[in-house]
This record gives structure tokens, C-alpha cells and sequence, in this order.
């Protein structure tokens, strides 16, 4: 079996579960313990699925929400054992999923204001069981290789975590060097950093960006593994997934950290003070 199956017929499935997984976020974004970088409304892999961060309730415990890829199911659970779930089968919208969640965590007295904007859709959803079992087989290995190299990294790193905005899955090393840039209309301080991340929409692509980006010091430098400099949109490196399909474990995932590793021997040393 190869570490990176294809995902071809992927999107359909993928475009609803991004939907999805704007309407599981909602309830951490507004209620969760936020973090100064954003991670608390972030999925994180587990072994059956994506989780949310534990989010308090009003009168002590827990909970949490997750896509569930073994059940297809999206899943509530509390820390006193209390399960909700719904079918990821059933075809239901974006605006009929969120307001599934905002009336399941109500039950438990999450209530109050939510980004509605980001489910709202009440465009049909197809979501095939078996592309969805795929494509979380692909995640699995792609966070587990990410975790392999993240452990090498010394310094500060986030999470592994699966961005709601983008449905990509990523973590980011940090610099030493600190830069000024606008953030919500006013100049703050921000950590050079370093990302590693995989985007499965489309043309699937893994994608490993420094900021600042410079580019006298990077452009030109080769990359392996047919792993290119990306300037047009956003500026970094580029690996097309396809580069890696359908290869064995190891070598599939030898060239995925050989690619990781050389991007960051690259820019490290420009994100350094």
C-alpha cells in the first residue's frame, strides 16, 4: 500500500467537509480559551478524526466536537460522557450543520454570539464515505510526518493542527529575528517563523513559506524532489503532492522530510536576529 494515496474525485467531498469544519470552529472561535496566535480554533488530528480544543462549560468540565472518520459522524462529547452526533452522510448544508452545532452546544449552556458567516451556505453537500476514509489515511501520514520532523526543530514550534480557513494542515517553527507588521490596523511585533504545511484542494500540494520571504537570499537555491520556489500569490516553496503518490513508506515519506528539512536549512538562518 502506498503512503500517499491519490485523491482523485477528492474535492466534492473536501468542499463539504471545509464547510463542516467552519461549523464545528465556530464554537471554540467564541467560546474557547483563546490563544494569542489563533490556535484554539484549529482541528487537531487524532487517530479517529479531527478534534476541537476542549472548550469550558459555564458550570465546570468540558467539551468538545470533532469529525469523526471512522463513525462519519460529527461528534459531541463532554466530560462528563455526554455524546451528540450527526451524520456527515446526510447531506446536510453548511447552514443546516452549524445551527445543528450552535442548538447541540446550547444543550450545555454555550450560548451567545457566533460567526454564522462562516458555515452559512444552503448548497447541497456531497460527502462519499469512501473518499473521506481516503483522504484521512493521506492526513494521518502527512501529520505523522510533519510530528518527525517537528521534533527535530529546536526553539519554539505550534501544534500540528488543521486550519478551519483553509482546511490545510500545518505547524510553524519560530525565529529568533522579530519584524513590525499591521495586524488589524495597528503595527505590532511578530516572530519570524517558518511553516510546513500540506493544502489537499485541487492539485494537492505540500507548501513550506518563510516570513519575512528574502528573496535575494532564497530564489535560484535548488530544492529537491521536484519541490519548486513559489512567487505568484504567496511566496515559499512548493512540492506538488503528485511528486509522491502512489511510493511506498519509506520513501515517500523520506522525500517528504528531505524536502522540510532543506527549506529550513535554507531559511533558518535569515529568520534569526
Amino acid at each position: 500500500m502506498s503512503f500517499f494515496e491519490p485523491l482523485t474525485d477528492f474535492e466534492p467531498t473536501r468542499q463539504t467537509l471545509h464547510l463542516y469544519s467552519h461549523a464545528l470552529g465556530v464554537v471554540p472561535r467564541a467560546h474557547g480559551i483563546a490563544h494569542p496566535k489563533w490556535w484554539h480554533i484549529s482541528l487537531k488530528p487524532r487517530p479517529d478524526g479531527l478534534t476541537s480544543d476542549n472548550i469550558p462549560l459555564p458550570n465546570g468540565g468540558v467539551l468538545a466536537l470533532r469529525l469523526d472518520f471512522h463513525q462519519h459522524q460529527l461528534v459531541l462529547e463532554t466530560s462528563s460522557g455526554q455524546t451528540q452526533s450527526m451524520s456527515l452522510q446526510d447531506g446536510m448544508t453548511g447552514t443546516e450543520m452549524g445551527e445543528w452545532v450552535i442548538t447541540a452546544v446550547a444543550q450545555h449552556g454555550i450560548t451567545g454570539d457566533f460567526a454564522r458567516e462562516k458555515f452559512e451556505s444552503d448548497e447541497p453537500r456531497e460527502y462519499d464515505a469512501a473518499q473521506a476514509v481516503r483522504f484521512f489515511g493521506v492526513l494521518s501520514n502527512v501529520a505523522r510526518t510533519f510530528e518527525k520532523h517537528r521534533a527535530k526543530l529546536e526553539g519554539v514550534v505550534s501544534p500540528v493542527q488543521v486550519w478551519p480557513h483553509g482546511f490545510d494542515i500545518a505547524f510553524d517553527w519560530f525565529g529568533s529575528r522579530v519584524e513590525r507588521a499591521e495586524e488589524h490596523g495597528k503595527m505590532q511585533e511578530f516572530p519570524a517563523q517558518l511553516n510546513l504545511g500540506f493544502y489537499p484542494g485541487g492539485d494537492p500540494y505540500f507548501y513550506s513559506n518563510p516570513w519575512p520571504f528574502e528573496a535575494d537570499a532564497l530564489l535560484g537555491k535548488p530544492l529537491p524532489h521536484g519541490a519548486v520556489w513559489h512567487t505568484d500569490g504567496w511566496q515559499g516553496t512548493k512540492l506538488p503532492y503528485s511528486n509522491l503518490v502512489n511510493q511506498p513508506e519509506p520513501d515517500a515519506e523520506t522525500k517528504l522530510l528531505e524536502y522540510a528539512q532543506a527549506v529550513y536549512d535554507l531559511a533558518a538562518p535569515t529568520l534569526m536576529a
